[in-house]
C-alpha cells in the first residue's frame, strides 16, 4: 500500500463525491475522505483500510490545514486533490438573494476549493517526487446559467479562471490541473431535476439525467493520466438536456 497514490477528494459522502472517491479506491489509490459529516464518510469508507475518514469544512481555513495534515501525518504525500465539494447556493434574481447566503456560496464553491488547493499544491511543490494533479468539479453552469442561480454560477465561472490559473501556476513543479463539469446527472442534489426545472423561458419542464457512475469513470480517467498530460476541461452531460441552446 505504502506505493500507492494519495487522493483527496473533497464532497466525498455523497453523490459524485462519494462515486469518485470509490473508484479511486477501488483503482488502487489511497483516499483521503473530507466532508462534514463522519457518517456519510464513513459510509463512502466502507471499512477499506486504503480509505481515511477526515472530516472537514472546506470553508474553514483551519480546517482544511487540519485535513491535509493528517493525510500527510498518514501517508507522507498528495498525488491528487479533487476539489468537489459544493452548494446551489441561494435561489432568485440578484435583488432576492441575501447577502449572507451569497457569502456563504461563495465560501463554500470558491473559497472552499481555493483553500484545499492552496494545501495541496503547497505539499505537491515540496515532496519528492515533485508535483501531483488538481481535479475541479465545474459545472455546466461554468458555462452557462439557470435562471435565479446568481451565485453558484458566478462561482462556478470562477472555479474555470482558477483551474486555468492553477494550470498555469502549477507549471514548474509538475502540478497538473484540470476541471470536469457535470450536467444533470442523477445525485440526490439533484434529483428534482427529473420532475421540474425552470426553463429561461419561465416555463417548468423536467429534464433528463444519466448515470452518475460515468462522471466517476472520467475523473478516474482523468486522475491515471500521467503528469505530462492532462484534461484540462471535460464536459459530461445527458445527452438530450437543454445545454447546447440554453435559453
Amino acid at each position: 500500500m505504502a506505493d500507492e497514490p494519495v487522493a483527496v477528494v473533497t464532497g466525498a459522502g455523497s453523490g459524485v463525491g462519494r462515486l469518485m472517491a470509490r473508484a479511486l479506491l477501488e483503482n488502487g489509490f489511497r483516499v483521503a475522505l473530507a466532508g462534514r459529516r463522519r457518517e456519510a464518510l464513513d459510509g463512502t469508507a466502507s471499512g477499506d483500510p486504503a480509505a481515511l475518514v477526515v472530516p472537514t469544512d472546506v470553508a474553514d481555513s483551519g480546517s482544511v490545514a487540519r485535513l491535509f495534515d493528517t493525510v500527510r501525518d498518514t501517508w507522507g504525500r498528495v498525488d491528487l486533490l479533487i476539489n468537489n465539494a459544493g452548494s446551489f447556493g441561494p435561489s432568485g434574481s440578484p435583488d432576492e438573494i441575501a447577502v449572507e447566503d451569497w457569502t456563504a456560496a461563495v465560501a463554500t464553491n470558491l473559497t472552499g476549493t481555493f483553500l484545499c488547493t492552496r494545501e495541496a499544491f503547497a505539499t505537491m511543490r515540496a515532496q519528492q517526487p515533485q508535483g501531483g494533479r488538481i481535479i475541479n468539479n465545474g459545472s455546466i453552469s461554468a458555462h452557462v446559467p439557470r435562471p435565479g442561480s446568481a451565485a453558484y454560477t458566478a462561482t462556478k465561472h470562477a472555479i474555470t479562471g482558477l483551474t486555468k490559473s492553477i494550470s498555469l501556476d502549477g507549471r514548474p513543479y509538475g502540478i497538473a490541473c484540470g476541471q470536469i463539469d457535470i450536467g444533470n446527472a442523477a445525485t440526490e442534489m439533484t434529483a428534482g431535476i427529473s420532475t421540474g426545472a425552470r426553463q429561461a423561458d419561465g416555463s417548468v419542464r423536467p429534464e433528463p439525467t444519466f448515470d452518475p457512475a460515468h462522471v466517476a469513470e472520467a475523473v478516474l480517467f482523468m486522475a491515471r493520466l500521467p503528469l505530462d498530460a492532462n484534461v484540462q476541461f471535460l464536459t459530461i452531460t445527458a445527452t438530450t438536456m437543454p445545454f447546447i441552446g440554453r435559453g
